[in-house]
């Protein structure tokens, strides 16, 4: 996955590979997806917080030497810090989701505005809020969008707001997310795509990780495998309803598609072992949905090489660094990978943000 995902993955010292730069204060940080990407992009965050105290161990294991408090954020003292470059975050999205009820009553939507607060508190240089793509472009979210904008004017920040697809960035998932950013000197630069025509595929993936079931690679999800007895059709094999729950087959051969936060039961995606063991296999999902197209009846039965993906494969397709230590039961792990930016896709906007600021 390109010359990054091979350094980020190296057993060396994480501390040994960033590049020194600007200090940065982290908001709803998750496990540290956006923390990963901005500090191998030269940013240094210096304190984080997030309410999921599993996240938090995670960060901590990952950035030992990197202030993480736990608890809402409403509740923290922010300390006083001088000279930081940037305040980034990506505020709870559920609130926002299609996913979801796109209420906006949501306590959930309510953060994007504790996170402006913080940045009015510190006064940054710049700022960088991350959601879903539908924040952005959903009619009923329009006047959330003006008034931050407006907000971040007042503090005397110019803003720009942009959607990035992450397969576009060598990541290999097709998971599209909204960046605000928000600056108060030079031009805000949006990342340019490196990998529209030759995009990432899952493939590599799995033939990068260790065996399904060995050290590396056990992270499994038992979560059984049927055919839906109602099966929600469309034009792509990978698309609709053929098995039971919200879990759908991957392609392996193309980005997949965004992995969800409520992975772990059997909203988990499908993959076909046998495939990826044999490339040249062909494919009882393809065959299967054109069973159903030409007006088939549902099978009672699926292969048993049909399995969910593993907790480390999910954390792969995410560009985690490899042997990361994800904290929590099985079902908070997958939360973990699923609610994160892909830290290959946040190196990508550091970067860009390094250059709006520094020049470099």
């Amino acid at each position: 996955m390109g010359s990054f995902q091979n350094r980020i993955m190296q057993d060396n010292t994480f501390e040994e590979q960033r590049i020194q730069g600007g200090k940065v204060i982290s908001l709803y940080s998750g496990c540290g997806g956006m923390d990963i990407g901005f500090s191998l992009a030269g940013f240094t965050p210096v304190w984080a917080n997030d309410i999921d105290i599993n996240a938090t161990r995670t960060y901590q294991e990952f950035f030992p030497n990197h202030t993480v408090t736990t608890g809402n954020l409403l509740n923290q003292k922010i300390p006083v810090l001088k000279d930081i470059d940037l305040v980034i975050g990506g505020p709870p999205c559920q609130g926002f989701s299609i996913a979801g009820k796109m209420d906006p009553n949501d306590p959930r939507s309510k953060h994007v505005w504790n996170f402006m607060r913080v940045v009015d508190q510190i006064s940054p240089r710049g700022f960088v809020m991350e959601n879903v793509k539908s924040l952005a472009i959903n009619a009923r979210w329009l006047d959330l969008i003006g008034n931050l904008k407006k907000e971040a004017h007042k503090m005397g920040y110019k803003t720009k707001l942009f959607i990035l697809n992450a397969s576009h960035f060598d990541v290999p998932q097709a998971r599209e997310r909204m960046f605000l950013i928000g600056i108060k000197e030079g031009a805000i630069i949006v990342p340019q795509p490196t990998t529209i025509d030759n995009p990432a595929i899952l493939r590599r993936v799995f033939k990068e990780l260790p065996k399904y079931g060995e050290s590396g690679n056990n992270g499994i999800c038992t979560a059984k495998i049927t055919t839906a007895k109602n099966p929600v059709l469309r034009k792509s094999p990978f698309a609709g309803m053929l098995f039971n729950g919200q879990g759908r087959p991957m392609n392996l051969d193309m980005p997949a598609m965004t992995l969800p936060a409520s992975m772990g039961g059997n909203r988990t995606p499908i993959v076909d072992q046998h495939q990826i063991d044999n490339p040249s296999a062909g494919s009882w999902v393809i065959n299967y949905h054109e069973h159903l197209m030409t007006g088939g009846l549902p099978n009672n039965d699926v292969p048993s090489t049909l399995r969910r993906i593993t907790v480390e494969e999910a954390a792969a397709i995410q560009t985690f660094p490899k042997h990361m230590k994800f904290f929590g039961t099985q079902t908070t792990k997958y939360r973990q990978i699923g609610n994160a930016v892909p830290p290959l896709l946040a190196y990508h906007v550091g970067l860009a943000l390094k250059f709006s600021l520094y020049g470099i």
